[in-house]
């Protein structure tokens, strides 16, 4: 603490990105005593920075000359131009997870993945929480790392949804207990290949030691190839077969370290995806102290995630499902296994520069229609070409309200109305939380059909 402390006083700051990261990272930079230059693209004032006194400059270079220190938040790339001369003045930039670190009491579990990941994060820390072991949740999930400090104490789990964004800029960050759930192509705007992205991911894992724990799943290649990346113990999980250190799913039975945990049946969550976080939720809380008893019975009182398979409302038979969450390809095609089929499919927004060809094969058997919204709107439609006319309907309503009265006026009873959009949500929403309620706010507003209708 006193090297992290030292490091931090009096030194000039610069925070990238004034997001909600970057606010916190604001915040808990001036409490160690830095000075602190807050930066971003937008000029707009935030209240709580006015409160701290702290205006915002343009992201220009100006802005980074005499920095000590840069911090960025997870939303700002890390190769951008103005960054390069700060490097090269051996000026450490760093993102707002490894500033955090430094200062974060009690041991640390961190969880990333492609897909799962926020569920499976709120699954431990309710696991943990139930089971009388003290924990805090936050990271790329609700509580941003920067603003956990004060609230972290020896002795307590600070559970931490991780993303690739935050995991390509730290230094000496450490998990003691690392998890990576699935790696499948995702933000390749952002990382270029999927050889980058998967590299970025792996870094969650290069500061541990022997005493720390690697969770992987060991049906997916990359995160089963993780394990020779790290000094850690591996231990894994699997919905396909025995593991020898771990979690596997042994027909309708999930077993925990040799030892039946619960049926899969108990699992209160939709889909086989489900059942793999639920393991690897199962065997980080072991790892935490929790034990089979405690486990099994937290994980039947689990809640679930907003929006995240979120069941919205029936409405004259139709059930209608919130899972806006799904912001790449796999984790639509997740969500359709979910589901037996009669499937009304909500896609789009902004593309991450996906392919989405990989969803026909999956909506030729359980989607009747396809609607498309968003700026990737035509891309997709493209792409779904594969599609013989007949198939499967593909309407492109434009807006996530008329996709909404168009499901609305279109599905029977017996139909399922899904959105697992397999794009992000910047092209007309905040995010994909307020993707999520607007959907919410949309369907709840809907009124019963008159009778014989479809």
């Amino acid at each position: 603490m006193k090297s992290a402390e030292m490091k931090v006083q009096g030194a000039r700051a610069v925070v990238v990105g004034m997001a909600r990261s970057g606010v916190a990272a604001v915040e808990l930079l001036m409490e160690y005593g830095a000075r602190v230059t807050a930066v971003d693209q937008s000029a707009v004032a935030n209240p709580k920075l006015v409160e701290l006194g702290v205006s915002v400059r343009p992201q220009e270079a100006a802005a980074f000359e005499g920095a000590d220190l840069v911090v960025l938040s997870p939303g700002v790339p890390a190769d951008l131009e103005v960054l390069q001369s700060v490097r090269g003045r051996g000026v450490p930039v760093v993102g707002d997870l490894e500033l955090a670190s430094w200062f974060l009491k009690g041991e640390i579990v961190g969880i990333t993945g492609s897909n799962g990941k926020t569920t499976t994060t709120a699954m431990t820390g309710h696991i943990l929480k139930a089971s009388g072991i003290p924990v805090q949740v936050g990271g790329n999930i609700g509580t941003p790392p920067a603003s956990m400090v004060k609230t972290s104490r020896p002795g307590q789990w600070n559970v931490l949804e991780l993303s690739s964004f935050q995991l390509e800029t730290i230094s000496t960050f450490r998990a003691h207990i690392g998890a990576a759930l699935n790696v499948t192509p995702d933000h390749l705007d952002r990382h270029y290949t999927f050889e980058k992205y998967a590299d970025a991911k792996a870094r969650l894992f290069e500061n541990q030691r022997a005493d720390d724990f690697a969770v992987l799943n060991a049906d997916d290649p990359v995160t089963r190839g993780y394990g020779e990346r790290t000094a850690a113990k591996a231990m894994f999980f699997s919905s396909t077969g025995k593991v020898d250190s771990g979690a596997w799913l042994d027909r309708d039975q999930i077993v925990l370290d040799g030892q039946q945990l619960m049926p899969a049946a108990e699992v209160p969550l939709r889909g086989v995806h489900n059942l793999e976080n639920t393991m690897a939720a199962a065997v980080m809380a072991r790892l935490a102290g929790a034990t089979h008893e405690q486990i099994r019975a937290a994980v039947m009182s689990f809640p679930g995630v907003e929006h995240r398979l979120e069941f919205v409302r029936d409405l004259n038979g139709v059930a209608w499902y919130n899972d806006s969450k799904a912001t790449n390809v796999d984790a639509t095609l997740k969500a359709l296994a979910a589901f037996p089929g009669g499937l009304w499919l909500i896609l789009g927004g902004k593309d991450k520069n996906s392919d989405y060809r990989p969803l026909a094969a999956a909506m030729k058997e359980k989607v009747r229609g396809v609607l498309l919204i968003g700026a990737a709107a035509d891309k997709i439609g493209d792409h779904l070409r594969g599609i013989r006319h007949g198939e499967v309907s593909i309407v492109k309503c434009g807006t996530l309200e008329a996709a909404v009265l168009h499901a609305h006026a279109s599905a029977r009873s017996g139909d399922t109305v899904l959105l697992a959009p397999a794009c992000a949500s910047f092209d007309q929403f905040e995010n994909f939380e307020h993707r999520g309620r607007e959907f919410k706010r949309l369907v709840n507003a809907l009124l019963t059909k008159e009778p014989g209708k479809n």
